[in-house]
Order: C-alpha cells, then structure tokens, then sequence
C-alpha cells in the first residue's frame, strides 16, 4: 500500500483542515470529512453524499457502543454465573467426599475456570456498504470491534470501498484488488482476509444466508439500502447472532409504508398495510418490526427492538435477536390489526392471542373480538383496517437511556450531538403505547379552535390519565386515555370555545361527537407533568430543514455509479 502524503497525513489528523482535493494514487479526488472519516470522491460525481444521511450514522455508532456495553456485561454475567456453579458443585463434592489421596485433590486442567475477557471480540456486516463511509466510521469510533465485512455488489462500489479503507489507513500491508464483477458470474466473493475494514463483493442476500452458521454469523447486520430493506430481512435475521446480536435497519419507503397510496405494495413487501391517521410513521415503525418478527419466528428465534426512530424521511430501527421458542409464541399477544376512523382519526388495537398464567404455565388463545363495528362509534365514519403490526414496546428504556448518557457525556464525537440529545430524550419520554393523537386530527375532527397542547395534556393528566408526546410527530398526545375520554376533553373544550353546529350537517363528525354530553369534566389548569424535560430544557425535539432542497436526493441514473445511503 502507497504511504500517505503529508497533505493525506494533516488532513486524517485534522479532518478541519482537509483541502477540497487531492491526489491518491495518481487520481484527483474530492474529500468530504464527517465523525474521524475522511472520504474520496471521483471528480466525476460518480457517487454522492448527503449530510443530511450524517444523522443516521452517528446515531447508528451510539447505538452500536451501547449494545457492546452491554452485551460485553451480559457475557461477563454468564462467565460469572457458570464460574459461581462450578465454584458450587466443587465445594459440594468436597464436603461429602471422604478424605481423598493427595494426588486427586489437585483440580483437572479441564474444570479450570475461564475468566471472561472482552477484547476486540465482535464482528460487524455493513451489507450494502457503497462508499464504506459508514463501515470506516464505525472502525474508527467503535471500540472493541474485531472487523467489518463492507460489502457492496458492484465492482465500482468495491474500488471506492478498498480505495478509502486505504486512505484512511485500515487496510492491512497487502490487499488484494477484487476482481471486476462484469468478469464472473456469479459475482466474486473476494474479500481481504485481514484488517479492521474488509471489502467485500457479494450479493449481500447470499452472503448473509451464507452466514447462518453459528460461526459464521455477526454479532451486529446493518441494512441500510436505497428504499426498503425487505428483501433483506429474512436473511439478516439468520445471520445475527442468536444471543442478543443487533440488527439496524433503514427503510427510506416512506411513500409505501406510510402513505395510503400502495397498500397492496406494502402488504406484498412488509405483510401489512399503512394506517391512515396523523400516526402513520410510528406505523412504518410498527409494519417494520412485524416484519421482521415474522421472519425470526419462523426460525425460533425473536426480537426485542431498544430503539425505533422516524426520521425525516427514513425509519430506522435497531432491534436485539434471540433464540427461544418459549418467547417466540408470546408474539402471538405482541401482533395485532389496528382500526382506524378516517373521520375523526379514533384508533383501536386488536392483538391476535392473548395469554394466561397458570404458576410456571402459560396457556395461549385467540383473542375476542373484533373491539369495534364496522362503523365509528364516535362520528359514525366507516373504520379502516390496517396491519398485521408490532403491538408490543417500540423501545428498550434502559437502552435509551444509557445511550443518552453516552452520547451526553461524548462531547466532541458527534457531529450532529445537539439534535441527538433531543431525539433520545423524547424517545425516553414516551409512553409504550400504541399510536397516538395531533393536535390538528382532534380540533380538525370538531371545528374548533385548535388548543394548546399543555391544555389537552393537562385535561388527561387531571383525569387520571398517563401521556407524552412521540417524538415522529410534533403536538402529538401518546395516552392511555381511551377514546372517549378524549373526546370528552374536546368537548369540554369545545364548550369553552364555542362553534357554530349549524355550520355542518347532522350526520357530519363534528356533529354527531359534539351532539354528545361529556361524560367527564376536563380541569385545562396546568399540570406540572405536562411540558416533558424535553420542552422545559429547550431540547432539539423535531427536525428543521437543514438546507434547501434537502431530502433523500433522487438515485444517479449512470450505470454502475456508487451510491451512499441517501
């Protein structure tokens, strides 16, 4: 490997003072820095970046270190206990043995304990890596990583790969240069078999049904494709590790798995349909996880998503799999349909099974129902089915909340710290329950005037009742509140700040939910719950365009051209 020039050298060590250009290997390259990455880019605009897409990564690096904390201490745990039993049995057998030859007292080499120690001992597959922007990063500001498969299909994509692995000094002493995909078929699978970041040309669905076996398999995939990740999924769920390796995953197929457009395109890609309510991108959340929940099943394995994200115009999720046929008959309980009022946005949930506990037994069984009619109780609009769908915890709380302190206490690691702070504090905020209310759905549905959203909160919170806000949509109202208690506060509100019945027909929401008295009296004083840490201490709570025309930028249409995530 060509040593890096003195201009390559100051550049890598202070990515602030990189020049716009230079030279590598007798071609002139344009560079873009982001985290402790620096990245060459054909003059030729054969590839691009989006730093908008710079969010992501750096919230995909805190998420990664937090799982490596933690799993290195579960792993430490397991040593302990395995160690504290041996230690047990030893101490059994002693005692009710007789006085025994010197020459057996001596412990076999075999019955040794083992300390666990956690060196660099977890692997990582970037399976559509590009650029390996994303898989460089994770080398230089992850620590305990032992290597990562960047792979990419295209030819072009694995030069681009190997040419910045080399810049920014991961490769090893020798590479080899992976052959020209347009030369073999099936594609190569060459791979350098050293180094922290290794190139890799392959279908990245072979490659990953390929590591199935336990030995092959990755302690973290990451998907992170153009569009949706679904025919990625069953594959990637097999070649995680089974006890607690991560997945993350990116579908940027907003339009398919939040819109109402295609449902018969999400229910052929995702096995569910959207929601058409203001809660329809925590339903992508949703439609993502029962996906691949559906597929882990059906190999006894399971999933436990830590943290679920919409951002801008993408989802993003990271989720812990396991084996265990025991939990994978509880999802069951954890999959449902959602019914949803086009007329005044109401929503209810209906799970598949339910179970019951009977000492150390669970029984399961179908659920009852379904919970409602065919028309909306409340405006008396046709309901809308949705789903299948997760039902169960978008979030592992403790996860999220050591990752805030991780990133809190990072000061200088992430470019965008200041917005992550806000994400993961409102993600800790919310309350695990399904779907929830806009302000704009609720005042949309009566006519009125919209209220505050400290008012409604209040109102719930006096009443009883739990809420938070969600951090896909702002002046959003996540409650365990049934409906009717929350259309009581409406028209408690409704009855302070008047409107004009005649305005509307009979049969119109409006109408026939005003037309009710409420059953509740809402009490709109402030409650000290309702403004979040996340209000009171001024957080980054949603996304403002970061610059104009900014967005997922359209695919390059030049043939064989490498694309970073948009």
């Amino acid at each position: 490997m060509p040593k890096p020039t003195a201009s390559v050298k100051k550049a890598l060590a202070n990515p602030k003072l990189a020049p716009e250009t230079v030279e590598f290997e007798g071609t002139e390259y344009k560079l873009i820095t982001e985290g402790q990455a620096t990245i060459l880019f054909p003059n030729t605009n054969e590839v691009f970046y989006n730093p908008v897409q710079q969010f992501n990564r750096d919230m995909s690096i805190a998420a990664i270190r937090t799982w490596s904390e933690i799993y290195f201490e579960e792993q430490q745990a397991r040593a302990d206990k395995k160690a504290a039993l041996r230690e047990a049995r030893q101490a059994k057998s002693a005692d009710g043995a007789k006085e025994a030859p010197k020459e057996t007292e001596k412990q076999p080499m075999g019955d040794a304990p083992t300390p666990f120690v956690a060196p660099s001992n977890f692997t990582v597959l970037e399976a559509l890596s590009a650029t390996g922007l994303r898989s460089i990063r994770y080398a230089k500001e992850i620590p305990n990583v032992r290597y990562i498969i960047a792979n990419d299909l295209e030819a072009d994509a694995v030069r681009s790969i190997t040419r910045n692995v080399k810049y920014n000094g991961l490769a090893p002493p020798a590479t080899d240069v992976v052959a020209d995909a347009a030369k073999t078929d099936p594609p190569t699978t060459t791979t350098s078999s050293d180094g922290l970041v290794r190139p890799h040309q392959d279908d990245a669905i072979a490659l990953m049904y390929r590591s199935r076996g336990a030995a092959q398999q990755f302690h973290v995939v990451d998907l992170d494709p153009y569009g949706s990740a679904a025919p990625f999924i069953d594959a990637a769920v097999q070649s995680v590790a089974d006890r607690g390796g991560l997945l993350c995953v990116t579908c940027t197929d907003l339009g398919v798995l939040a819109g109402t457009n295609y449902p018969e395109v999400c229910f052929a890609k995702y096995g569910g349909t959207p929601v058409r309510n203001g809660w329809c991108h925590e339903m992508a959340l949703r439609l993502l996880i029962n996906s691949i929940q559906t597929s882990a099943a059906r190999y006894g394995r399971y999933v436990v998503p830590v943290m679920s994200c919409s951002i801008d115009f993408y989802i993003r999720i990271f989720v812990r799999v396991y084996s265990g046929r025991a939990q994978v008959k509880n999802f069951v309980t954890q999959a449902g349909m959602v019914y949803s009022c086009p007329g005044c946005y109401t929503f209810h949930t209906d799970p598949f099974g339910r179970a019951t506990t009977r000492g150390q037994s669970v029984k399961y069984n179908a659920s009852c129902g379904p919970s409602v009619g065919p028309e909306c109780e409340f405006c008396g609009q046709k309901q809308h089915l949705a789903g299948p769908a997760w039902l169960g915890p978008l979030h592992d709380q403790d996860f999220v909340k050591r990752m805030y302190k991780l990133v809190d206490e990072a000061k200088d690691a992430f470019g965008t710290r200041t917005r992550m702070l806000g994400m993961i504090q409102l993600v800790s905020e919310e309350l695990e329950v399904p779907g929830f209310y806009t302000i704009a759905n609720l005042s949309g549905a009566v006519h009125c005037n919209s209220p505050s959203l400290v008012s409604i909160c209040s109102a719930l919170l006096h009443a009883g009742y739990r809420v938070s806000g969600s951090h896909a949509q702002p002046a959003s109202i996540k409650t365990d509140a049934p409906p009717h208690a929350v259309w009581d506060v409406m028209r408690c509100w409704v009855k302070k700040n008047p409107v004009k019945l005649e305005n509307f027909g009979e049969a119109s929401p409006a109408a026939r939910i005003l037309g009710v008295e409420p059953k509740l009296e809402a009490n709109f004083t402030k409650h000290p719950d309702a403004s979040p840490t996340s209000r009171r201490d001024n957080f980054v709570r949603y996304q403002e365009n970061p610059e104009k025309n900014w967005g997922p930028m359209a695919r390059a249409k030049k043939s064989g051209a490498v694309h970073d995530q948009p």
